[in-house]
């Protein structure tokens, strides 16, 4: 595979197959942290240039396992925005929920149970709730308002009708404002990540106690994919959209 590795990593998760899910095991921020160069971000991680291409170039060979209702994989760059919102809300915000609830009560029953063997579980446990917290508020804010305006603005597009005025002036405007709170999310998970040695329970731990890192494992991956679609795919090309009409 010949791949320019001063492309940045945003650029390579968005144009080559899989890539997101290498970068996700290798422990390389695609989504908060895109814009650095292949060969920076993996120095950052300590792993080798050539590690990283060998670990690309053979999920590119693999076969893809989320195939859309065609049998073939979905493509966002090209889908239409109604349809990767769709899959954004039901797949991701769906999933945040879910686990949020879920997670919440589990936490408190490991942290009263373990706490004052594991301190560091209550500064865990503060992080997630203020990432709970900062996401409740943002998908409320992206389901009620950005979502809708992009999804009118392309029903408009399509039917080759003019735009709406934006109440917020430029689809830019919310944009920026969604992708700082990404950001904050990102640090977040950075904390959280951190105080839990990246989610390695202590030997001997409970079922519960490794159940609860399982899950803040898989909730951090998901959040990593629906950042990296909202920030490197949708924003983008509503702006674009908007930009050009």
């Amino acid at each position: 595979m010949n791949l320019d590795t001063t492309k940045i990593v945003r650029e390579v998760a968005l144009n080559v197959p899989r890539a997101a899910r290498v970068f996700e095991k290798l422990g390389i921020d695609y989504c908060c942290g895109g814009n650095k160069s292949l060969h920076q971000a993996s120095s950052d991680a300590n792993l080798s240039l050539q590690q990283v291409l060998e670990a690309l170039e053979s999920a590119a060979d693999s076969p893809e396992h989320r195939p859309n209702r065609t049998g073939q994989p979905e493509d966002w760059n090209s889908a239409p925005l109604a349809d990767l919102i769709g899959h954004i809300k039901n797949k991701h915000h769906g999933y945040v929920k879910e686990e949020v609830a879920r997670l919440e009560p589990l936490f408190h029953n490991v942290s009263e149970v373990h706490g004052s063997q594991q301190p560091e579980l209550f500064d865990l446990q503060r992080d997630f709730r203020a990432l709970a917290q900062e996401l409740s508020m943002h998908m409320t804010k992206e389901e009620m308002v950005l979502f809708p305006y992009i999804e009118r603005m392309e029903e408009a597009v399509i039917g080759g009708e003019p735009i709406l005025p934006a109440p917020f002036g430029t689809v830019r405007n919310p944009v920026a404002s969604m992708v700082h709170e990404h950001d904050s999310a990102g640090n977040l998970l950075r904390s959280m990540r951190s105080l839990s040695n990246g989610y390695s329970a202590p030997a001997g731990a409970c079922t519960s106690f490794r159940t609860l890192y399982s899950a803040l494992a898989e909730f951090e991956r998901d959040l990593h994919q629906h950042i990296h679609l909202e920030n490197n795919i949708l924003f983008p090309r509503a702006i674009e959209m908007e930009r050009s009409v």
